[in-house]
């Protein structure tokens, strides 16, 4: 827990819900920040330590010592606060879905990260797994190429364990995977891989990944144009039963 914050919240004399309103986020976002490794946003990080007069970095010290890059730590504050997520895969799996000999296949294979940093990055890759297993986790749903699941990343022991978690995942309430199948020729999925995001006050936000680093998207055009290839990629979709159904006949490939 962030004790400090429970702190600042007991000596100022604030609840959890004034200091939500008063910062202006909803209050099961300020409640998550109770939790240690729940880092909010700069901007409502500089207004909650000025509601409770302290300097920010007696609530949330050091930021900076996060093991994941700079480049992704904005959208990585967005998808904790997320209470929706949709993600979009064509060539691997969503990080948030990957085990960890799958993970660590994917970071050795891209090539682009050193090999002394190959064991920093796959910590912080898992660690943003346990959003999944909250108590007030977002709806996840993932779509994923029928490829995804063929490519043999990390070979076929790695596989019959991830296509094995991926089944498992699929018995939660708030999960839904949904396979594109190998039949479905041209369709948005083919410009590459997104991640949507929505926030507790409705706000959307979108993430593009590349070779190089992702890119946060939030313009009205941009995520026009997103939501609109999430319909197309779904509407392309099986069902989440009958892609349990393939992914359950794929691990038996994998044996």
């Amino acid at each position: 827990m962030n004790d400090a914050l429970r702190a600042a919240l007991a000596e100022s004399g604030h609840s959890i819900e004034s200091l939500a309103g008063l910062v202006g986020v909803d209050r099961k976002t300020v409640a998550r920040w109770l939790n240690h490794d729940h880092i909010p946003h700069p901007r409502h990080r500089e207004a909650a330590a000025g509601v409770l007069h302290r300097p920010i970095g007696d609530i949330w010290p050091d930021t900076s010592r996060r093991r994941e890059p700079v480049w992704f730590r904005p959208w990585q504050e967005i998808e904790r606060d997320a209470v929706s997520l949709r993600s979009y895969q064509s060539v691997v799996l969503p990080g948030l879905l990957q085990t960890e000999a799958y993970a660590r296949a994917v970071l050795v294979g891209a090539d682009v990260i050193a090999r002394s940093d190959i064991e920093r990055h796959l910590a912080s890759r898992l660690a943003r797994q346990s959003i999944l297993n909250r108590e007030d986790p977002p709806r996840f749903t993932a779509v994923v190429d029928e490829a995804v699941l063929r490519r043999p990343v990390g070979g076929r022991a790695t596989m019959r364990e991830q296509v094995n978690a991926l089944i498992a995942i699929c018995e939660a309430p708030h999960v839904r995977v949904h396979v594109v199948p190998a039949t479905v020729g041209a369709y948005a999925g083919l410009n590459g891989p997104f991640v949507i995001a929505v926030g507790a006050e409705q706000q959307i936000a979108g993430y593009l990944d590349n070779q190089l680093q992702g890119e946060v998207v939030t313009g009205t055009k941009d995520i026009t144009a997103i939501l609109a290839a999430w319909e197309n990629v779904r509407g392309e979709a099986l069902s989440h039963w009958q892609s349990v159904d393939l992914l359950t006949e794929m691990a038996e490939t994998w044996t």
